[in-house]
């Protein structure tokens, strides 16, 4: 079984009188009355980040990617709480310093405090981080409509490509190497965005298990299904040479997750003020498709209107 099938199975069943756990199928929990967002993630080493040779990026991926669970629901951060296990090797005092030194670093960035924890003597590095934030709205999973334009923020893939050279799978030059791999430690939030998304975005759901896959999330029991455009799929410059030059997939780059872009769905109707609001806070935002009818088949389409096969279908946590 793989995590929400097990979560499906197992424990939805353990929150149904519980209105803000939203049935343990969205990223968060909400308590409108209290206004309080709160997100929890675990990352092991050799799992989630390849080792611990650059704790100082480490520890800056597994907060972004963390807050962006609420970021992507139209919430800005506020609170969080990291426990971590490790042992003298991974825990030295070199290392907790350039942990502490980032820890500092984001908290400047993103206006986020640290307010507690729990560390704990073991062999096997892994971090996990509760990050709280305040709203009175948020914008649910499984709240698209029909018709609906599908959009994402930023660009995909440079952070699989950064993870493939860093396992040596991908040889490039000295450019290309810190570009990607740079892209891979530190993804770029959108945090200026939630203060407008609320007033557009039907669905939302951040891309951390690839693009494909987090869609199939965003959408779930609803009967629905999807359309997206290849071509519309917005990639960096850079990983457009690259694809040029080591004849890559561009469907296999854009589908395997870690960029924490936000993916979204939004009414036809506000394509306007996307546009405006995009070239206002300078973030791009690109219109990648269109929500179906369940009738039809979930599919992605080329430049000529062919349905391209799609063979990697994102990261699942199996047992």
């Amino acid at each position: 079984m793989h995590e929400f099938q097990i979560i499906d199975k197992y424990f939805s069943k353990l929150s149904k009188n519980n209105k803000s756990s939203l049935n343990l199928n969205d990223d968060v929990f909400f308590d409108k009355s209290k206004k309080l967002v709160v997100s929890v993630d675990t990352y092991i080493e050799g799992k989630h980040f390849i080792n611990f040779k650059e704790p100082n990026l480490v520890i800056k991926k597994i907060i972004r990617s963390s807050i962006s669970d609420i970021i992507c629901k139209g919430v800005k951060p506020k609170y969080y709480f990291i426990s971590g296990s490790g042992n003298k090797k991974t825990f030295s005092s070199a290392n907790l310093k350039k942990i502490s030194d980032s820890l500092k670093q984001e908290q400047k960035k993103y206006n986020i405090y640290l307010c507690g924890g729990d560390t704990v003597q073991s062999n096997k590095l892994s971090f996990t981080i509760t990050s709280i934030g305040f709203a009175e709205k948020i914008i649910f999973r499984n709240d698209a409509h029909f018709n609906d334009d599908i959009y994402v923020t930023g660009t995909l893939g440079d952070s699989y490509v950064g993870l493939k050279i860093l396992k040596k799978k991908i040889k490039t030059n000295t450019y290309l190497k810190k570009y990607f791999i740079n892209k891979y430690y530190l993804p770029n939030l959108h945090i200026n965005l939630t203060n407008k998304f609320i007033d557009f975005a039907n669905t939302s759901i951040d891309i951390s298990d690839g693009l494909v896959a987090d869609l199939e999330k965003l959408l779930n029991k609803q009967k629905f299904s999807y359309k997206l455009e290849l071509e519309s799929i917005p990639i960096s410059n850079n990983l457009k040479k690259l694809i040029f030059q080591k004849k890559l997939d561009k469907i296999s780059c854009i589908s395997q997750g870690d960029d924490y872009q936000i993916l979204f769905t939004a009414n036809p109707n506000k394509s306007r003020i996307i546009k405006k609001i995009a070239k206002s806070l300078d973030i791009k935002i690109s219109k990648i498709g269109k929500i179906c009818s369940k009738l039809q088949k979930s599919h992605v389409i080329d430049q000529k209107g062919n349905k391209i096969a799609i063979k990697t279908q994102g990261y699942f946590h199996r047992f």
